[in-house]
């Protein structure tokens, strides 16, 4: 006698397996879900390391610049002056679309001045400018300072 869903040796014949049809496509719904989260994740992270690499020239530019023109100011040089020829400096050399800076200068107590610039980076979607604004709410650009106290009494001190 022989048994439905048995062969001749004895061995028990399987449906066609349901388990497979039942997953087919899984992988491609879990990749149309992962994927805008991989993308976003890379977004950030892309802005990241070229906001964190931005800082860091910056940062050198702006303390040389600080170095040059205001620590050892020329004949007849004003504050104003300091500050202009720094703010050249730092511009010419972050040529970035998505870099700007600005530069102030506080006074400070006995003769000392405090040169402070900051940098102020819009990110991007890999090269491309995203929108300033989202449904009517402004999006604030990170920024980064940096100061250098320096005596301007005698020229060279740096503090």
């Amino acid at each position: 006698m022989r048994l439905v869903g048995s062969s001749a040796d004895g061995a028990m014949q399987s449906a066609p397996n349901k388990c497979l049809r039942e997953e087919s496509g899984q992988m491609t719904v879990e990749f149309a879900l992962a994927f805008p989260v991989m993308i976003v994740v890379a977004v950030i992270a892309v802005n990241a390391l070229l906001f964190f690499s931005d800082c860091a020239r910056f940062d050198r530019v702006a303390r040389d610049a600080v170095r040059v023109h205001a620590a050892s100011p020329g004949y007849g040089q004003t504050l104003a002056d300091s500050i202009g020829l720094i703010a050249g400096d730092i511009e010419a050399s972050i040529d970035a679309d998505r870099l700007s800076a600005s530069v102030a200068a506080g006074g400070g107590s006995h003769g000392h001045t405090t040169f402070t610039a900051t940098l102020r980076f819009a990110p991007t979607l890999f090269g491309i400018g995203f929108k300033s604004s989202v449904f009517g709410i402004e999006l604030p650009m990170l920024e980064h300072s940096v100061s250098m106290t320096v005596d301007l009494y005698k020229p060279g001190v740096l503090i």
